[in-house]
């Protein structure tokens, strides 16, 4: 029997701070929810617009697979493992936290604001050697396909990470439709629309819901309208 679960776009936490504006999918620094925790290994995901020439200073993150997709817009990103690099859209950059590592993130253009998608996944494994990563997408392969971007092996399409996920980006034009099946029995599929509206086994979503299925092994994605989106599968089991 599948299961799913609808995040609205409207029901997502949101915090203003004027340089960053923020919608949490899951519970996220004062936002809580106690039925919006995690989704699987799902444990963050958060829509930002940073304002030009703002930023995140230097924090600390462990034990956390930190995928950082730019939508419009600029990243320079600076860690303790010495990287400096700045990611753009189109680009995925990922971060291995392991057993420490220390970061700052900000938009280092003066006139335009840059907007991301941040996600947080549990790892597989703990206290692993911190690591960085970015690509550049060819997004031609987005265009009426699930394009992978990410994935657990090193020598696969897109980025990899320490958790059997795949995430695929994609751009549909209205009315075509397309199945795409697990990589892995038991993972399940959490998808954020993030323009035009799809449909998703027969659940429409518009700009910025999102939809978690489970208990399944393939899913059909339609769009009514040009659609850009991504799919996330995940492990349901930590």
């Amino acid at each position: 029997m599948t299961n799913t679960v609808i995040h609205k776009a409207n029901t997502r936490g949101n915090a203003n701070h004027g340089w960053l504006n923020a919608y949490h999918s899951f519970s996220f620094a004062n936002w809580y929810n106690p039925e919006r925790i995690q989704f699987g290994v799902l444990r963050v995901l958060n829509d930002d617009t940073i304002a030009a020439g703002m930023g995140f200073g230097t924090h600390p993150h462990d034990n956390m697979e930190i995928i950082t997709i730019p939508l419009e817009g600029d990243l320079a990103h600076k860690d303790s493992m010495g990287n400096a690099a700045t990611i753009k859209t189109g680009d995925v950059q990922v971060m291995s936290a392991g057993s420490g590592i220390k970061h700052s993130e900000f938009n280092p253009n003066a006139d335009l604001q840059t907007k991301l998608f941040q996600i947080w996944l549990f790892p597989n494994k703990e206290n692993v050697t911190p690591r960085y990563q970015q690509i550049t997408l060819d997004k031609s392969l987005q265009k009426n396909n699930f394009s992978q971007v990410l994935s657990p092996n090193e020598d696969d399409e897109g980025v990899w990470i320490h958790q059997d996920a795949w995430f695929y980006m994609s751009n549909f034009d209205a009315n075509f439709s397309k199945k795409l099946s697990l990589k892995k029995e038991g993972n399940g599929f959490y998808i954020m629309n993030i323009e035009g509206e799809i449909v998703v086994n027969g659940e429409t979503l518009e700009k910025r819901d999102a939809i978690g299925i489970w208990e399944t092994t393939e899913i059909e994605i339609k769009a009514n309208t040009d659609a850009q989106f991504l799919v996330m599968e995940i492990p349901m089991e930590q």
